[in-house]
């Protein structure tokens, strides 16, 4: 019996979870010794150029006396980012009215953005690379 297959046996729940070119595996497995502990793996699907694909996989192993510190470190670090950034999505790629741009098409939501953000460079110090 080969140890791909004794590992498949010993898989005791599942979940997954798309995110666009991106997959999450939620696997609960069992150890020799009859516990469990969490495997999280991230799939990423890359195109070739010929068409063809191929998927880059990271694993993580979470073990049950790592939870704790996991799961806080995990929710703080969450909770950091709404509280800086909000819940919004900031990228044109997730904006509900997103398309992509062609050459010949103008983008008036990106038009409008650059509009608004430009920056004015009468404030700022000219540096010279000589001086560094």
């Amino acid at each position: 019996m080969s140890e791909h297959y004794t590992m498949e046996q010993e898989e005791i729940f599942s979940k997954v979870m798309r995110a666009g070119r991106r997959t999450y595996f939620f696997d609960v497995r069992s150890t020799k010794a009859g516990d469990f502990y969490l495997t999280i793996t991230e799939s990423k699907k890359f195109t070739n150029d010929d068409g063809s694909f191929h998927y880059k996989k990271h694993k993580i192993y979470l073990y049950k006396e790592d939870f704790t510190e996991f799961k806080d470190t995990l929710e703080e670090m969450i909770n950091y980012i709404i509280d800086e950034k909000g819940e919004e999505v900031i990228s044109e790629r997730h904006q509900k009215n997103y398309k992509k741009e062609t050459e010949n098409t103008s983008n008036p939501v990106k038009e409008a953005v650059a509009q608004t953000t430009a920056t004015d460079t009468s404030t700022f110090t000219d540096i010279s690379f000589d001086d560094i």
